[in-house]
């Protein structure tokens, strides 16, 4: 039964994860290298990643500094509205990303938000450009974090931290020499997924980006586009998949290093306890 359940499980994995993915390498490069290049430099691809890792590089830090935060008030407090608080980290993984980019449509759009008279008399624009990009980001990437510390810091518990607030240090020293290295490899571990998620993102960055060639387009997005593209653009839309393909692989690469060493360190605390 064991070798039964293995093998089904590495059969279904071949068939729906690494199956697709040669094959989508092998489209990227059926063409030849050389199309693959003249796809990849392209000047609207080239702006496309520029505006995803830009974006990612906003976003994973202010998640990742609001999860910590999250997670130590969850963790080490109890206070009114808690359950609240923990339903409300948990609502970007319930709501649609197209809901979500619907919502904020509906409070930032020019003509008819919530905001819009604000934003018309300050002449702020935040749909169809890159803050409504990293806003709608920023929901969807939000609990990756959060949710990653929080069964880490209540299993280590506060201990440590007592006894450092006993012997006199202060908030911030004990938050940066005890509770950070304790948690510093789930911090890493919650990063690399939020980052992973924030390069990849579709469903909420196509409703209030207006996908705009080679200004509001991710490589998400602009995938999309040079699929619809009549002409032989597939081969281009191929090798552009392929780029967020490399950004998946080096990730997971990265999640797997992370998680024997997020291990080991579990080990020793636990030795150490």
């Amino acid at each position: 039964m064991r070798w039964t359940l293995i093998g089904l499980a590495t059969a279904i994995m071949l068939l729906i994860v690494v199956m697709p993915l040669f094959m989508l390498l092998g489209a990227a490069l059926g063409s030849g290298l050389k199309v693959w290049f003249a796809a990849v430099v392209e000047p609207h691809t080239i702006h496309a990643l520029k505006l995803t890792l830009l974006t990612a590089a906003i976003v994973v830090p202010v998640n990742a500094i609001c999860g910590v935060f999250t997670a130590w008030a969850v963790t080490r407090f109890e206070f009114r509205g808690k359950r609240t608080l923990m339903a409300l980290i948990d609502l970007p993984f319930a709501v649609s990303p197209v809901v979500a980019g619907l919502c904020l449509v509906l409070l930032f759009s020019p003509t008819h938000g919530y905001f819009a008279d604000l934003l018309n008399r300050y002449d702020i624009k935040i749909l169809f450009a890159t803050p409504g990009i990293v806003l709608a980001t920023m929901f969807v990437t939000f609990p990756f974090v959060v949710r990653e510390l929080i069964p880490l810091m209540e299993q280590q518990g506060s201990d440590e931290e007592l006894a450092a607030r006993s012997l006199g240090a202060n908030a911030w020293t004990m938050f940066f020499r005890v509770t950070l290295p304790n948690i510093k490899w789930g911090l890493l571990y919650g990063v690399l997924l939020c980052s992973a998620r924030a390069m990849g993102e579709f469903g909420a960055v196509t409703v209030v980006s207006g996908n705009v060639m080679g200004q509001t387009n991710t490589l998400s997005l602009h995938v999309e586009v040079l699929y619809k593209q009549m002409g032989g653009e597939a081969a281009a839309a191929f090798a552009v998949a392929s780029l967020l393909a490399g950004l998946a692989l080096v990730t997971l690469v990265v999640k797997i290093w992370l998680e024997a060493r997020h291990g080991d360190a579990l080990a020793r605390s636990h030795r150490r306890h």
